[in-house]
């Protein structure tokens, strides 16, 4: 192994700190400078393989210090795998991946984002917020009306991978503007739906908004990553979703203000067409925006981790979904996030379709204040993400603040499921809000969780597959709790996810905290992930009796 000058010292790459380098007599950065076995070196200076560049020291652009050189052992001392000054595979990264250096328009991308995912979600529930009035207005049953709900979760399960490898092949940018497209497009096609009989147009409409979900749900964690630096990951993630969340709270407020019940269905199709008409011309607006102010990645790299990222892709492309799926399958943490992650979210989406339903069924004529009970569940549960995505940026304890995030959840959900059917409303705002800031807080966490477990896979598919378990989780728990609820009352429905999400924090408490990203974003020769140190050492008993050599300022 090479033993570095202890008196050089590692630089964060910034242009300053080239250009010195290149300033400095003793250190030659002409373009003849190769780690190419042809030319020949000092004689002192040892070609054998154990001798490489710590991946953190970056000389002149011409002289490779790709930190892909030391991240995987496949690539560890083989020149082919090199990137040379004029290849095309950094056409698609950043410019310089030594120089890291966070862009000032990551805030406006991400508010863009969470804006169009707002939107979104409000459409999503709509129509669960005032489901005995949509029921008088088409004169369809409440499992019709369910299913309007339910469209987006059952949409995402066949879209994902096909959605994924778009991410990949073409980019955020791309990903962004079909999924805003799809927005504005499926809440115009609504605006035909003003009639009794067309409840299938409505349906239409609602499926079109749903298949622009699939394009929304997986980017909130890979948006942190390409935009923001690695103490700001987590709180961007949190940002991300909580556009998301933030639609569903004013989906549950706007619609039984601008939609009364009355039994008029004349007026009660022009109150819908306000809704509808209001919704199309946010979608469009924020489609708009996407296209003028949506960039695909920024200049620079804006941490080590994704500067890494940035060097595998160029230097081991792997563009097999499958084997991508084999891997994180093969991750026993991260398949027990996924389980755990689905059956909490399962949770979040049942209760969220099946509240105004419950809240009537003890209640009556309460409409208004249903969706108030469902806008408090997910304000708090937006603080609850704001302050547990900002507490993991600062302490990094991801499985610590899970498990207490997921205890608390069930400890939550007890709590109100006791308390719902006592005769006092401002009980249940007060038990809901409880809840919502530990059931709708765990949803950021869990997207930062699952790219720590799976660094450097992608993002995209990593959150994906969490999405896909949250909407078959949801897809059962809607169905069988609001059977539950027809048979038996809401006491023992809500019992019912109790067991459930139970089951989920003792499987949480499983996962081990592998936190791999962390750990490329501290990466030294002396600390990579356990599969590299594994390979490590088997290179080291190999070399182990080959001389080491010293380099010095003079040698390079």
């Amino acid at each position: 192994m090479v033993n570095e000058d202890s008196n050089l010292e590692e630089h964060d790459g910034t242009p300053e700190e080239e250009f010195a380098l290149r300033e400095d007599p003793s250190i030659s950065a002409h373009p003849s400078v190769s780690a190419h076995p042809s030319i020949p070196a000092d004689p002192t200076v040892s070609a054998h393989p154990s001798v490489s560049v710590h991946p953190s020291v970056s000389f002149h652009p011409s002289v490779s210090a790709n930190p892909s050189s030391s991240a995987l052992p496949s690539t560890l001392a083989q020149t082919g795998d090199l990137a040379q000054p004029g290849s095309s595979s950094s056409s698609s990264s950043p410019e310089d991946l030594s120089v890291i250096k966070v862009s000032k328009r990551r805030w406006l991308v991400v508010l863009v984002f969470s804006s169009y995912s707002m939107c979104n979600a409000f459409q999503w529930i709509q129509y669960g917020s005032i489901n005995n009035i949509f029921m008088n207005f088409y004169g369809v049953s409440a499992f019709a009306i369910d299913w309007l709900s339910m469209c987006y979760m059952l949409t995402y399960i066949p879209l994902l991978l096909p959605v994924a490898w778009l991410l990949e092949k073409f980019g955020l940018r791309t990903i962004a503007l079909t999924g805003s497209a799809l927005n504005c497009l499926g809440a115009w096609v609504k605006l035909g739906s003003l009639k009794p009989h067309l409840f299938p147009v409505t349906v239409l409409g609602q499926v079109i908004c749903s298949v622009a979900q699939v394009f929304i749900l997986g980017m909130p964690s890979r948006i942190a990553s390409v935009w923001f630096g690695a103490d700001e990951v987590s709180t961007a993630c949190s940002i991300a979703v909580f556009g998301n969340q933030l639609g569903i709270a004013i989906g549950f407020l706007i619609p039984p203000v601008l939609v009364p019940n009355i039994k008029d269905q004349d007026k009660l199709a022009y109150h819908i067409s306000i809704m509808f008409f209001i919704i199309g011309g946010v979608a469009a607006l924020l489609f708009i925006l996407v296209i003028f102010v949506f960039k695909e990645k920024p200049k620079y790299a804006p941490s080590r981790a994704q500067s890494l990222s940035y060097s595998l892709a160029q230097s081991v492309p792997d563009t097999s979904y499958l084997n991508v799926i084999v891997r994180l399958f093969k991750n026993l943490n991260f398949v027990l996030l996924v389980i755990t992650y689905g059956l909490n979210a399962g949770a979040f989406y049942a209760l969220s379709t099946l509240l105004n339903r419950m809240v009537i069924l003890h209640y009556p004529g309460e409409e208004v204040n249903a969706g108030r009970i469902g806008l408090t569940i997910v304000i708090a549960g937006m603080l609850g993400a704001m302050i547990s995505g900002i507490w993991l940026d600062k302490s990094k304890t991801y499985k610590e603040t899970t498990l207490v995030v997921y205890i608390m959840t069930v400890v939550g959900m007890v709590v109100y499921t006791m308390t719902l059917n006592l005769g006092h409303l401002w009980v249940v705002f007060i038990t809901s809000g409880t809840m919502g800031f530990f059931m709708t807080g765990y949803l950021p966490l869990g997207f930062e969780f699952a790219v720590e477990l799976t660094y450097p896979e992608s993002e995209g598919m990593s959150s994906g597959l969490l999405n896909v378990s949250a909407q078959v989780f949801g897809i059962i728990f809607t169905i069988s709790q609001g059977q539950i609820i027809d048979n038996y009352g809401t006491t023992p429905g809500n019992i019912f996810l109790c067991v459930f999400l139970t089951l989920g924090a003792a499987l949480t408490a499983l996962i081990k905290a592998d936190l791999r990203r962390q750990k490329a974003n501290r990466e030294t020769p002396e600390n990579k992930l356990p599969e590299e140190e594994e390979e490590e050492e088997k290179v080291e008993k190999v070399t182990s009796k080959a001389p080491t050599t010293t380099v010095s300022e003079e040698h390079l």
